[in-house]
């Protein structure tokens, strides 16, 4: 891939997008933004898209090497089993080594945009365990009139990614990938933020997720025609699991299953994250969010940012029209872009995941931000920001699934959107929550007792089937259960149902879906409509009926006699669950 030149004052006249500080290795993320920055310089026809400009945000890494002579002068390895606010704090009050603080210093000397400060460990990316999302991010503002300001913020988010390295999620995730501290070296990626200001806040109009490879085709897609999560802001809404607009690259018009206009509006994104430029919240550099508000979308329609991002709902007709048209409620919807094609952002996207498709030799799941000019105008009206590119896993097994097998006797579980392939005939546990527990004010000791439980059977070795409500793994605790990939990461199968007349859309952009894909989990969705069809079940009367092993709070955990078999096709998206 080359050499990376040696960070220095020149960097920043020098046309080039990346440098490095220090010695030792650039990790995982860094790695393949390397690789990515090469193979859009060589291979990507740019001609094809006039008044686009496509680039990796500028960046620094600190590689790995500054890492470890932080730990070793601050004696920090001591700390390693503390909470997370101690560990901050003392990382925080810890030194950086002598020989880095000039180039930090040369750097907020000349950059004046928002800068994001992310992790890139050793171990990150990697195709079977990419330790996607398990490490922090952080986003200073880089607005303050004084340099020694902006310098001791940019010092403030480096200690908290480090500090992220031995945070209580990205412990319980080495203990169950078999991996131990010391490979977790972090190396860190400061990089301009992509976006524009509005005020006092600065943000992308879409920031974007797009996959190769969609485990949960809908319509008329098939998996290989990949899956797009598109968002209004930081991309912060998509990896954490929030409400965002996905479709098939190949059926751009054709958005998510709602069953009305009415369901669209009730679901669509209505708030958006974005960097805060104005007077800060309460100092606290250990919250990762420190710098970051969360603003409505008439926030955003005031900033002028809508344009090409929504559709707009006309109560009297009952229609939903592209654009700002008329005065009716917003709907997140990007068909300004993805159905009127006034901007080729979905052509962008598709030759992106077939370049690098082709260059990794297996799917691949890319980031991304885009901003528009306010005008329109300009040699480049839109700023395409190509944030991260890393490989995907797949199985190749043949699997079928009958149609007396899916409708059959002794079926536990059954649905039409599944992720995953293959067979599993082994597990005997199964853990759920119980459905007259599972509310807003409960999730957060559902996900401590899960943390609890994971930890338990990972030392025993007992993998699991887990069964809960909503959207795993997402940052909202009204939409599903906010556990970390750590505290459930034992789990074979993840199964996700929905309550009467919840929709749940599929968390699909999130860092956590990313985990599940990569270690090969098979993932259920049993949507309550799908219930209600027949094209899926639970058995919970079968499951009340068996042996408890472990009863607290709202959680189950039962045992079989004899293992349960799970079979997943993953060409139709179906997949089964027999008890004997």
């Amino acid at each position: 891939m080359g050499t990376i030149e040696r960070f220095d004052q020149h960097f920043f006249d020098s046309g080039k997008p990346i440098s490095c500080i220090g010695s030792g290795s650039l990790g995982g993320k860094a790695t393949g933004l390397v690789m990515a920055q090469k193979v859009l310089k060589e291979r990507f026809e740019k001609g094809k898209y006039p008044g686009f400009m496509i680039s990796i945000p500028r960046m620094i890494v600190i590689r790995t090497g500054i890492f470890d002579a932080f730990m070793r002068e601050n004696d920090l390895y001591a700390l390693l089993d503390q909470p997370d606010d101690r560990i901050a704090l003392a990382f925080q009050k810890a030194d950086l080594p002598f020989e880095v603080l000039g180039d930090l210093r040369t750097i907020v000397s000349k950059v004046h945009v928002p800068l994001a400060v992310r992790s890139s460990s050793m171990l990150e990316d990697a195709i079977y365990e990419p330790f996607a999302g398990i490490y922090g991010t952080k986003m200073t503002p880089n607005n303050q009139h004084d340099a020694d300001t902006r310098f001791r913020k940019l010092v403030e988010a480096i200690k908290f990614v480090y500090a992220s390295t031995f945070f209580k999620t990205a412990r319980e995730y080495m203990r169950a990938t078999r991996h131990k501290a010391g490979e977790g070296k972090m190396a860190v990626i400061i990089q301009e933020v992509v976006g524009s200001r509005h005020g006092d806040r600065f943000y992308p109009e879409i920031s974007g997720v797009a996959r190769s490879y969609n485990f949960y085709s809908f319509g008329h897609a098939e998996p290989q025609h990949g899956i797009v999560n598109l968002a209004l802001g930081l991309g912060k809404t998509i990896v954490d699991g929030g409400v965002s607009w996905y479709y098939s690259p190949s059926y751009p018009h054709i958005g998510p299953p709602f069953n009305s206009n009415a369901d669209m509006l009730k679901n669509t994104q209505t708030e958006f994250w974005a960097v805060n430029m104005g007077k800060p919240h309460e100092y606290d550099p250990v919250r990762e969010t420190e710098y970051l508000v969360r603003k409505s979308l008439m926030d955003a329609e005031a900033d002028g940012t809508l344009r090409h991002i929504v559709s707009t709902y006309d109560v009297v007709s009952d229609r939903v029209w592209p654009g700002l048209s008329g005065k009716g409620p917003r709907i997140v919807t990007f068909a300004p872009v993805l159905h009127l094609e006034d901007i080729p952002l979905n052509a962008l996207i598709k030759d992106l995941l077939a370049l690098f498709e082709k260059e990794l030799g297996v799917p691949v799941e890319i980031e991304f931000a885009m901003t528009f000019s306010r005008d329109g105008k300009g040699e480049y009206p839109y700023r395409f920001g190509f944030l991260q590119v890393r490989p995907m896993a797949i199985s190749a097994e043949e699997v079928n699934i009958s149609e007396e097998e899916f409708s059959g006797d002794h079926v536990l579980v059954a649905s039409e959107r599944v992720l995953g392939n293959g067979v599993v005939r082994s597990l005997r546990d199964i853990v759920y929550i119980d459905p007259a527990g599972m509310h807003s004010k409960s999730v957060f000791q559902i996900a401590e007792r899960l943390s609890v439980l994971n930890k338990k059977l990972t030392e025993q070795e007992r993998p699991y089937i887990l069964i809960g409500f909503g959207r795993w793994g997402t940052s909202d605790p009204g939409a599903g259960v906010p556990v970390q990939w750590g505290q459930i990461s034992n789990a074979r199968v993840i199964i996700e149902a929905s309550q009467e007349e919840v929709y749940t859309e599929m968390s699909q952009g999130s860092h956590f879906f990313h985990n599940v894909t990569s270690f090969k989990v098979f993932y259920f969705s049993i949507p309550y409509i799908a219930v209600q069809e027949g094209s899926g079940k639970i058995e919970w009367d079968w499951l009340l009926n068996q042996d408890v092993v472990e009863e607290s709070g709202f959680i189950r955990h039962i045992r079989m006699k004899k293992p349960l078999t799970v079979k997943v096709d993953g060409r139709t998206g179906r997949g089964v669950i027999f008890y004997s």
